[in-house]
């Protein structure tokens, strides 16, 4: 492929914008007025084109599978001086890797004279096998025996045990009343209910070998077929390792300088040690790649989404992300070896300048106001947070000075422990939901009714922390209870009362399409980012963890 045909250079006029001094940090960023020139190209493009059929889920007309698709660009300088861009998709896209006016994959999976296509059939050959083994007519007939066997075996044996129990009380019943008879009577009696009883032992002992020995013989039978199936199962994965570790050296990363570096090796050196599935198929790295391999020179980038979002996560339609952390900050970390790169902002202290209200204290406790952008405990890399500047005002306090936790974002009442006991107590009562907490929120619509409740369970998106995924399956119960307050100039005002305190609950079941479907404003992670997020911890409810009297505080929002 050649550069013209990736290069593109702009329709629009460009001369007066001004030209980024430093590349972009991939992970959070506002785009430059040069990459949302290309990015709006690229959307004029995709609304327009007619070179290839994807259903984004925007197209009513279309009944295929809805796949919403990463798009991105990447602003260019060639070695002409010509500014231009380069347009990337995330995984495939309308069933492949190659499409006019997009770069191509770092590797191509689907080329069909490949060495993956190749090991790809000879996989799947271990799956028919394996597949012909799991259906085998004898061996599910012989599995739904056992089942059945096992079935009679415990019922006939309980069966046999309720016989025997009930024989017993009978024995002794008869026992009870020999004491009208003569003592050789007795003795007989005795001794013919000792050897009745002996008798039902040994035929219970007889039983349970009579259905070990049947279940035992069919089982082994069962063996020999699963022998074979596990056999074929770790030759499988054998050859299935030795196909993913060579797709990992095949997978080659440059620099700048034209310095290759394996997905495999590029991921030995992380506490993953092995890639996470699609790594290397996201748009920023290809978009770098095809620069550099054409000597390119990256000037700025941005990607967008595109269609409907999955089920699981938040995307908007035409919304910029920053790049996944967990996929594309070890490969992106060696593409962009010796490029200056803008400062990390989310190194910088949020909470420089600003300072904690005390709202209320007494001996045991104190209940402060948090800015918004202000930690509530020490992060990895900035320290300053609510917890320390509570050691430094409480130097005589004891333990964990912190009872709960408000998002960095999120302004509003905490509340602090000044001892361990207390904070013990305060524990305790958030544990058992004892304690009420709620929040107001500016929303980015209008809601159409004024009261109601969202459950949808919540975990942690492994690829991309810390944003949280809507789980049916593997999340958490996480349910809130909400109420329409004001709706001012397109934007609704409410009150939540979170049920359970899940991480970004409101904000998730704000913004996800099965809550509220409108997002907090200023959520940088789930809508769309402003000057602050609007959402603020407006009321705190809670037992005095020493004279047990109901407190209420409330703060309300300034906004």
């Amino acid at each position: 492929m050649s550069t013209d045909s990736c290069f593109i250079r702009f329709n629009s006029k460009i001369d007066g914008i001004e030209m980024p001094e430093k590349f972009d940090y991939p992970f959070y960023y506002d785009p430059t007025p040069l990459a949302l020139l290309a990015a709006n190209e690229l959307k004029c493009y995709l609304r327009t084109q007619e070179d290839w059929v994807h259903n984004f889920g925007i197209d009513p007309e279309l009944n295929s599978l809805v796949i919403g698709k990463m798009f991105g660009v990447l602003v260019v300088k060639n070695e002409q001086g010509e500014l231009g861009y380069l347009r990337a998709f995330s995984g495939k896209l309308a069933g492949g890797n190659h499409h006019d006016q997009f770069v191509p994959p770092v590797f191509d999976m689907l080329k069909e004279d490949g060495f993956y296509k190749k090991e790809e059939a000879i996989v799947n050959e271990f799956n028919a096998k394996i597949l012909a083994f799991e259906t085998d007519s004898i061996f599910m007939r012989m599995k739904v025996e056992l089942q059945v066997l096992k079935k009679q075996a415990e019922e006939s044996i309980k069966q046999t045990k309720i016989d025997i129990k009930q024989a017993k009380l009978e024995r002794k019943k008869q026992r009870a009343e020999s004491i009208s008879m003569h003592q050789e009577e007795i003795n007989i009696l005795l001794k013919n209910l000792s050897e009745l009883s002996i008798r039902e032992q040994f035929e219970l002992k007889d039983q349970q070998k009579y259905w070990n020995h049947h279940l035992t013989t069919l089982e082994e039978k069962i063996q020999i077929y699963e022998e074979k199936l596990n056999a074929l199962k770790l030759e499988r994965k054998i050859k299935s390792g030795k196909i993913q570790a060579q797709l990992f050296e095949q997978y080659l990363f440059y620099n700048q300088n034209l310095e290759s570096k394996s997905l495999g090796s590029i991921f030995s050196e992380t506490p993953f040690h092995q890639p996470p599935a699609g790594a290397g198929e996201c748009a920023a790295p290809k978009l770098l790649q095809y620069a550099f391999q054409h000597k390119l020179t990256p000037i700025t980038i941005a990607e967008f989404w595109w269609g409907d979002a999955p089920k699981s996560e938040i995307r908007a339609h035409e919304q910029f992300y920053p790049a996944c952390k967990v996929k594309c900050e070890p490969i992106l970390a060696h593409m962009l070896k010796g490029i200056e790169i803008n400062e990390n902002a989310l190194l910088q202290n949020p909470g420089e300048g600003k300072s904690l209200e005390i709202i209320y204290e007494d001996d045991a406790i104190a209940i402060i106001n948090k800015p918004f952008e202000f930690l509530s405990v020490p992060g990895k890399n900035i320290k300053d947070s609510v917890a320390e500047r509570m050691k430094i005002l409480y130097p005589d306090a004891t333990g964990p000075l912190v009872v709960h936790r408000l998002d960095m974002s999120t302004s509003g009442l905490m509340l602090i422990a000044k001892t361990i006991a207390v904070h013990k107590v305060l524990q305790r009562q958030f544990i058992k939901r004892k304690i009420e907490k709620e929040y107001e929120a500016l929303l980015e619509g209008e809601l159409q009714t004024n009261k109601g409740s969202v459950n949808l369970p919540l975990r942690l998106d492994i690829d991309d922390r810390p944003r949280q995924l809507v789980c049916f399956e593997h999340g958490k119960l996480a349910q809130t209870d909400w109420e329409l307050l004001a709706i001012k100039e397109g934007k609704s005002k409410v009150r939540f009362k979170p049920v359970t305190g899940r991480t970004h609950q409101l904000r998730v079941h704000a913004a996800h399409p099965l809550g509220l479907n409108m997002p907090i404003v200023g959520d940088d992670l789930y809508g769309n980012k402003e000057k602050r997020l609007y959402l603020h911890a407006a009321k705190l409810s809670f037992y005095h963890p020493i004279n047990r009297q109901w407190l209420t505080f409330e703060l309300k929002a300034d906004f």
